[in-house]
């Protein structure tokens, strides 16, 4: 069975702060124009979504290189359950862990659920740098999470992406906003589509998992 793991995109939906607003109205219609067309006014960074290396990494590889198979294959889910606004995510707090993860590890905070609630959704949790620095070290190329970014949102000055910093800097990719991993096993078989934007430092994804 399928399971959508991908967030709607909707008019008015909740973004970073300082990224393009979501915009969907009719560029045509039925009645006048005898097709429906909608027209789109997003970010790359809008919804469910993979950041490339060229999000944070001057040169860095952009989305349309990355491969499809990075983005295919079993995952690892850690859940994280009863985490307060901003907390940091230890390694302590995971629990025990695989001496080696799948190359995907999806971090089930289930902070998807205030996603509509804007400035819930802002205070999301953080992942401490150190840990993205242990799971590569331990194999994964790829972190997915459940909320805006594995790092702070709420920030003043410059944004501080300590994270994105390791991840996207060891080349590795990641996927933010994506929903309904609290219901997943902690094995299971992920798929991540991200749209081909040439040059593109992120892109839309649809993304599913095999249950």
């Amino acid at each position: 069975m399928l399971v959508d793991l991908t967030q709607p995109i909707r008019p008015g939906m909740t973004v970073v702060p300082g990224d393009p607003l979501v915009d969907c109205r009719p560029a045509l219609t039925l009645a006048d124009d005898g097709v429906a067309v909608t027209g789109l006014r997003l970010g790359s960074h809008t919804g469910t979504h993979v950041d490339a290396p060229a999000h944070v990494v001057p040169g860095g590889r952009t989305v349309d290189r990355v491969d499809l198979g990075e983005l295919t294959g079993e995952a690892l889910v850690l859940r994280v359950d009863g985490l307060a606004p901003g907390e940091v995510i230890t390694l302590a707090r995971l629990g025990d862990l695989p001496a080696a993860v799948p190359a995907r590890v999806l971090m089930a905070t289930g902070w998807d659920r205030h996603l509509a609630a804007g400035p819930t959704a802002l205070r999301h949790p953080v992942l401490a740098p150190d840990v993205a620095v242990e799971l590569l070290d331990w194999g994964m190329r790829v972190l997915g999470v459940d909320t805006l970014s594995p790092d702070a949102t709420l920030q003043h000055g410059p944004p501080a992406l300590p994270v994105h910093a390791r991840v996207l800097g060891a080349d590795g990719l990641i996927v933010e906003n994506l929903t309904g991993l609290t219901a997943l096993p902690r094995r299971v078989r992920v798929g991540v589509f991200p749209l081909p934007l040439a040059d593109g430092d992120a892109a839309p994804v649809r993304a599913v998992a095999w249950v």
